[in-house]
């Protein structure tokens, strides 16, 4: 395991392990709508190393475990770091946006970060294959990245469980934005996956503009 993906999911395990064990702690740095528009600004970042349970961390730190190496080889270090960062803030960002008239709206995990890397990971290796556990076959990631942000689009749409839909969809685009400032030679050598990638995007803006969502 690379070093820099141990040291952030190291980070998530001593920040968790604090909530799972402090309720005063994990009620101070989680993400809440109110507390947030209180002045409370260290939640847009904290609140993305608590975890619910144990099984809400290892399914987010495995995943960051499976993509990570693959941002590190091609962004750098320093941008594998800074993709994670600006995918947790804009991930926070997109539930606060959505949810900004619920003052007792809250949330925690490392979803939004961990699903910037990911879409960082496709576009920097679309040719690759991923296998869902419900599908016995290779799936190319492109694919499972559109159907993952059309999902999210339902999810935030219907409310579909207990699940932060629109924090995972704003995670995604903070990775797929950043990935493409600071890696332009995607843009030409991959334009069809950008233009894919950007279509669940375009049809949430649309929703949104329209009041469908």
């Amino acid at each position: 395991m690379n070093i820099h993906t141990l040291v952030i999911i190291a980070a998530n395990l001593f920040i968790s392990l604090r909530g799972f064990r402090d309720y005063s702690f994990f009620e101070q740095y989680k993400f809440n709508v109110g507390a947030l528009r209180n002045g409370e600004n260290k939640r847009w970042i904290s609140s993305g190393f608590l975890h619910v349970d144990w099984q809400h961390f290892i399914f987010n730190m495995f995943t960051l475990y499976i993509f990570a190496s693959i941002v590190i080889n091609q962004l750098g270090v320093f941008n594998f770091y800074l993709v994670y960062i600006v995918s947790l803030l804009s991930g926070n960002l997109f539930s606060f946006y959505f949810h900004k008239n619920e003052s007792r709206y809250s949330a925690v995990g490392a979803s939004g970060a961990v699903t910037g890397i990911l879409y960082a990971a496709i576009l920097l290796n679309p040719g690759m294959s991923l296998y869902l556990y419900f599908i016995p076959i290779p799936i190319p990631s492109y694919i499972v990245g559109v159907g993952y942000l059309l999902f999210s689009i339902y999810g935030m749409k219907t409310r579909l469980g207990n699940i932060g839909h629109d924090a995972h969809f704003g995670g995604a685009v903070g990775g797929f934005c950043l990935t493409l400032i600071v890696a332009p030679w995607v843009l030409e050598n991959q334009l069809w996956v950008v233009l894919l990638l950007a279509a669940p995007i375009g049809l949430l803006m649309f929703l949104k503009k329209n009041n469908k969502l």
